[in-house]
């Protein structure tokens, strides 16, 4: 592929504006169409972010000839619904996290696509963002010592309405899939394949997760301790810490500008780590990256990895009570 990549946005709310932002600063790309289930939806998106074409349906869109990778922005419980019928309309996928509900939903979009031989990723953007770089390379420098703990948490006070999607069940509501997945990703990234995981919540009246806790014991060694709310702000900072000292993503860690490193013996740096556009823009590159080269999956979030994932948050769920109707 030497032209540029072609992209679809299905859906037209808040992470598919900021995806669609992204694009607008991701070279070798254009927005060529976007889908909604209303006509009128798909026209103010597109007029918006300069989409030629506008479908009034999700179907539509999965069957435009002149798309060649379909973003998928809905609620969670449509994910593995509408990668499928991208996947089915010979369309490459990016689909937004969590990738599916549960790990049977994902086991099957995943067997679609490499039945098909088509590209599919999961939007998990911290995978690529310069921080988690930085992290890496500093871990793999030996500087801190053998990493052996990974602390990492995501919180806000979120909505108080009930019929909010964060708060609703048959939305995928709850901490876990929509705040949790980013430390677990990200944990799993530095210290590897998870060998067991522990969890906890405190549910909600509405009967998903207001906030959860989890610890994770990894296969090649080390441990890390992980947090999720929607009824604390958090730090939201993720640190690694080795025998001889720790790094540490600053502000936010899933856009992280700085890490800082501090070392036993009590000398610290910081690390400037800035990153592109709205930070969607990494995640636009390596898909744009992928298509090009031909691959059909990411090595920065092997579909491999993304299953890993679902299937630890398949267990968690399991171990705090949190279930969906589409678990049925």
């Amino acid at each position: 592929m030497t032209q540029a990549v072609r992209w679809g946005i299905l859906g037209t709310g808040r992470i598919a504006h900021a995806f669609a932002t992204a694009l607008m600063d991701t070279p070798g790309t254009v927005l060529a169409a976007v889908g909604s289930r209303s006509v009128e939806s798909a026209r103010r998106f597109g007029a918006e972010f300069g989409a030629p074409a506008a479908y009034g349906s999700y179907q539509a869109l999965c069957d435009a000839p002149e798309v060649d990778i379909i973003y998928i922005g809905t609620p969670h419980p449509l994910h593995a619904d509408n990668a499928s019928m991208a996947l089915e309309g010979g369309k490459a996928v990016l689909c937004e996290k969590p990738f599916t509900i549960n790990l049977r939903e994902a086991e099957q979009v995943v067997a679609l696509a490499r039945a098909k031989k088509l590209f599919l990723m999961e939007a998990m953007w911290t995978r690529y963002m310069p921080a988690l770089a930085e992290v890496r390379r500093i871990v793999a420098s030996g500087e801190i010592g053998q990493p052996r703990q990974v602390l990492a948490d995501f919180g806000f006070a979120g909505p108080a309405d009930p019929a909010h999607r964060l708060n609703d069940p048959a939305l995928g509501g709850g901490a876990l899939l929509d705040l949790g997945i980013y430390p677990l990703s990200i944990a799993s990234a530095i210290l590897g394949p998870v060998k067991s995981v522990q969890a906890q919540a405190e549910m909600s009246a509405s009967g998903v997760d207001a906030q959860t806790g989890f610890t994770l014991l990894h296969e090649g060694g080390g441990m890390s301790v992980c947090s999720c709310s929607l009824v604390a702000r958090t730090p939201g900072e993720l640190t690694v810490s080795g025998a001889l000292g720790r790094v540490r993503m600053d502000a936010m860690f899933h856009c992280s500008p700085s890490v800082t490193v501090t070392l036993a013996d009590g000398t610290a740096r910081t690390v400037a780590t800035p990153y592109l556009g709205n930070g969607y823009v990494h995640e636009a590159l390596e898909a744009t990256r992928c298509m090009r080269e031909g691959l059909l999956e990411s090595p920065g979030m092997t579909l491999d990895d993304t299953l890993a994932l679902m299937r630890l948050l398949d267990t968690m769920r399991g171990q705090i009570g949190l279930h969906y109707p589409a678990d049925a």
